[in-house]
């Protein structure tokens, strides 16, 4: 019986759910630092119970029971974190809008180690289901909303496992997801992006040409890699910028301070992302500025999200706190 094992047997049992039950949790609070919270607090919750759990529910299904009460009491609201674009019209790249807002309203990025796992196919829905538009869309949702979609469409619970989580009936989970379907489809469903394979030649050229221009700071090498209505991003900041032209023109205007910088590889969020190092102040090399995440579509870079909080994202990925200004030949 579970009950009589003891709980240094706990602990090895439930570590290895550490990893699915982030990646739950960020999707329903879209923060990588909550998510770690809720996780936290989850296992802490189990180890300490685990003496009484009788084993009447699969023990994932109990450990998923627990994260969802303690996703629900950490977001009763149901529009929690969010894009700037989610809040507001677009800025004139002469005249951006540069108030700051607290890092709890913004969605916010995660390291894709801490969220992907699996077989390929797993894996291949997880980048999917991690993206910022994609968790963006789901705070929209009332929370238990967002937990029977997240359980039900990307976890491919059935009605009847989802109902004994949630501790209701499968015809209120079937109802609460048809409600959360018809909310996301009103707000114009999720913004599509092409499937990216860190293997894909054509992608990883885009790439390269993107690191290229954008450490040149070319500024027309830079727009000829874009939609014609891409949009940049940046959190804390309210603004944001929408357009190949408002693009180049906020380049060579307010963003121009980006001249100089040098970008690193990351992986998160299942999309293509880079560490911005931009000079030091004293000449010896770059310091961490933000982490940029871009969304592909057709072949062109349809949203740069370049969130800034560097202090405290650059260690989730393990990056360094300075470049030297002799750089390894990549």
């Amino acid at each position: 019986m579970p009950g009589t094992n003891g709980r240094d047997d706990a602990v090895e049992l439930l570590e290895p759910y550490r990893r699915e039950l982030t990646a739950y949790c960020y999707r329903m609070l879209g923060s990588a630092f909550e998510a770690e919270d809720a996780v936290q607090e989850t296992l802490v919750r189990a180890w300490s119970k685990y003496g009484g759990f009788e084993g009447r529910s699969a023990l994932r299904t109990w450990l998923y029971r627990i994260a969802t009460n303690v996703c629900l009491d950490m977001a009763p609201a149901p529009q929690r974190r969010a894009r700037p674009m989610d809040l507001s019209a677009p800025c004139p790249a002469g005249a951006p809008d540069l108030a700051q807002l607290e890092e709890r309203v913004w969605v916010g990025p995660v390291p894709d180690e801490r969220v992907l796992f699996g077989d390929p196919a797993e894996v291949a829905v997880g980048r999917e289901t991690v993206r910022l538009a994609f968790v963006s869309a789901l705070q929209k949702l009332p929370a238990r909303q967002r937990a029977v979609l997240i359980l039900r469409e990307v976890l491919a619970w059935s009605a009847a496992e989802t109902a004994e989580l949630l501790e209701t009936t499968a015809a209120s989970v079937n109802s609460a997801l048809q409600r959360a379907r018809a909310t996301l489809a009103a707000d114009g469903g999720v913004p599509e992006a092409d499937t990216f394979e860190p293997l894909d030649e054509t992608q990883q050229a885009l790439l390269a040409r993107y690191v290229t221009a954008f450490e040149a700071f070319d500024i027309e090498a830079l727009t000829s890699l874009l939609h014609e209505d891409a949009v940049l991003n940046m959190p804390p900041y309210r603004m944001w910028v929408r357009g190949m032209a408002e693009l180049g023109e906020w380049w060579r205007g307010t963003g121009s301070g980006c001249r100089g910088s040098r970008l690193l590889p990351v992986e998160a969020n299942g999309t293509p992302a880079f560490a911005q190092y931009r000079p030091a102040e004293d000449g010896d090399g770059w310091t961490p500025w933000g982490l940029t995440l871009l969304e592909i579509t057709d072949g062109r870079i349809a949203t740069m999200t370049n969130h800034l909080d560097a202090e405290r994202l650059f260690p989730l990925w393990g990056l360094p706190a300075r470049l030297p200004l002799r750089l390894p030949v990549r």
